[in-house]
C-alpha cells in the first residue's frame, strides 16, 4: 500500500532550491491541489523572476515565464483569452510586493478570476539576500547590515492586509509551512483558492510564510523556529477576506 508518493502534477526532477528552503513544500501543496481537483490538464502556471524562476520545470502543467513582477498581468491575459483554463501565478515577495505591486493591486481591484500563490520569506533570495519589502523591522540583510531602519526605509508591506481593503478581492489568506499543522492548513487554503477560480468567484491570493535558511544565516531547523517565533507574530496567520464564506456555511 502506498502511503506517501509524489503528486502527478509535480515533475520527477531534483529541485534547485537551497537545503532547508520551504519552496519545495509549497510546490508539493500546489501539485497536490491540482491532482485532487483533477485540473492538471487544464491549468496554466505563470512563473516569476526570483528563487522560483525555474518553476516551469517543476509542474506538469502548461507554464509561462513572466517578466519580473508582471505575473498577475500575464495571468490576466491568459485567463481572459481562455476563460476555461485554470490560471495561477507563483511569486516571491520581491517579485510580487516590490516591482509587481501595481500588477498585484489592480488584478485584485478588478477581481480577476485567477489564483496567486505568494511566497513570503522576507528577503531577496535569488539576488543575494538584499532587504525586501517584507523584511522585518531590524532585520539584517545585505543592504541593511545594521537592521531594517523604519525611520529611513519605512515599514514592511503587509500584502493580504493591504489587499483586504479593496472591494474587488474575493479570498485572501495567510498561511505558513513551518510545522505539520500549518502545512495542512496551507494545503486547504491553496486548494480552496483553486476551487474559487473553478467556481468563477474571482481573485484569490494565498500568502505563504516561508523560511530562507541561506540568507537568514540559520540552520534549517533554526530557520523554522524563527518563522514560528518572529515572523508569524509580525504577520499573523488567518483569513483576511472571504466574500463567499457565508454562502459556504
Amino acid at each position: 500500500m502506498v502511503v506517501f508518493d509524489r503528486p502527478h502534477a509535480l515533475a520527477d526532477i531534483p529541485l534547485h532550491y537551497c537545503p532547508g528552503c520551504t519552496h519545495g513544500i509549497i510546490h508539493r501543496l500546489v501539485a497536490e491541489a491540482l491532482d485532487e481537483l483533477g485540473i492538471e490538464g487544464k491549468t496554466i502556471g505563470v512563473a516569476p523572476v526570483g528563487c522560483s524562476v525555474f518553476a516551469y520545470n517543476y509542474f506538469n502543467c502548461d507554464m509561462v515565464e513572466a517578466a519580473h513582477g508582471r505575473a498577475p498581468a500575464v495571468a490576466t491575459g491568459l485567463k481572459r483569452a481562455d476563460s476555461d483554463k485554470i490560471v495561477f501565478t507563483y511569486q516571491g515577495d520581491g517579485d510580487l510586493a516590490s516591482i509587481g505591486t501595481c500588477e498585484t493591486v489592480h488584478a485584485a481591484a478588478r477581481n480577476e478570476n485567477i489564483t496567486i500563490i505568494f511566497v513570503n520569506n522576507g528577503i531577496y533570495g535569488m539576488t543575494g539576500g538584499q532587504m525586501a519589502p517584507t523584511s522585518l523591522p531590524g532585520q539584517v540583510t545585505q543592504t541593511s547590515p545594521y537592521g531594517r531602519d523604519t525611520d529611513t526605509v519605512g515599514y514592511p508591506v503587509k500584502v493580504v492586509e493591504m489587499l483586504s481593503q479593496l472591494d474587488g478581492a474575493s479570498y485572501l489568506e495567510r498561511v505558513a509551512v513551518n510545522n505539520v499543522k500549518n502545512i495542512k492548513a496551507a494545503k486547504k487554503a491553496i486548494k480552496k483558492a483553486f476551487q474559487n477560480q473553478m467556481e468563477g468567484k474571482g481573485f484569490s491570493l494565498i500568502e505563504v510564510l516561508s523560511a530562507c535558511p541561506t540568507y537568514w544565516a540559520l540552520e534549517p531547523t533554526k530557520a523554522l523556529e524563527r518563522l514560528e517565533n518572529t515572523v508569524i507574530p509580525y504577520y499573523p496567520l488567518g483569513v483576511y477576506k472571504d466574500r463567499f464564506a457565508k454562502e459556504e456555511e
